[in-house]
């Protein structure tokens, strides 16, 4: 199963890259900050996430807002990963991106990934 072009949106994301210790005066807290490579372009089918078909794919997982339909298996989209989905990749002034969408579940078939998604607020 491939993908019709016309289906087709730009997706960017952002993976994994470390955790980075938070300091406050000097002195490091104890706390954990989630540092992430450069947002990747990539192209997909971006669906509502309503149906019987995704309910199947993910088992009982019902909190996602989307799922989107990846024909390139070599993409390395994981659960760390995140999205901008409805908007441009944007940082704020500390250098953290301001992404709208976490992946909650990856399915892998032989001719297509299928990423269920839900939209978070990030500030």
């Amino acid at each position: 199963m491939r993908l019709q072009r016309r289906n087709l949106q730009s997706v960017w994301y952002c993976l994994f890259d470390k955790e980075v210790p938070v300091f406050e005066d000097g002195y490091e807290t104890g706390e954990k900050d989630i540092a992430y490579h450069d947002p990747v372009e990539m192209q997909c089918n971006v669906s509502p996430a309503s149906g019987y078909a995704q309910l199947n794919t993910f088992g009982n997982l019902d909190s996602y807002d989307k799922v989107l339909l990846i024909d390139n298996m070599s993409c390395p989209i994981d659960e760390n990963t995140v999205l901008f989905v409805d908007k441009q990749p944007a940082y704020d002034k500390t250098g953290k991106p301001l992404y709208d969408y976490t992946v909650r579940r990856v399915a892998k078939s032989l001719n297509v990934i299928a990423v269920a998604v839900s939209k978070v607020k990030v500030s």
